[in-house]
């Protein structure tokens, strides 16, 4: 029974990401089919569109799972400790001085071993 039951909830994943597919083709299709329409006529329909597509997509096992990754990576992002702007500026001065100090030095040696080629070679 159990069996049975796993391969009817698997036939309706298939089918709801089914309906997502065509949801998202018949926004695209009818985008580029009323391309004389309003924009404004044309972004509601699409964004109604996606929000039927998500909602369809968040019933499925992958859909609810993709739902939490995304509710725990904002957790996460809000424990980040962001830098000050004083913070930043300065590590930006400090690459950049080290980016350009590396310029200089690669310059040389390029210059150098140049010059010390031309003398061999002649």
């Amino acid at each position: 029974m159990n069996a049975k039951a796993e391969a009817k909830e698997s036939r309706f994943e298939l089918l709801k990401w089914l309906a997502v597919v065509v949801l998202v083709a018949v926004g695209v299709v009818g985008n580029q089919f009323y391309s004389a329409a309003p924009v404004l006529y044309r972004v509601i329909a699409l964004l109604a569109l996606a929000a039927l597509a998500a909602f369809l997509a968040l019933q499925t096992a992958k859909g609810q799972a993709f739902f939490l990754l995304v509710k725990d990576a904002r957790a996460e992002i809000r424990k980040v400790v962001w830098p000050t702007r004083q913070e930043t500026t300065q590590t930006t001065l400090i690459v950049v001085a080290v980016v350009l100090v590396m310029a200089l030095v690669l310059w040389g040696l390029d210059s150098l071993l140049g010059w010390l080629v031309s003398l061999i070679v002649g």
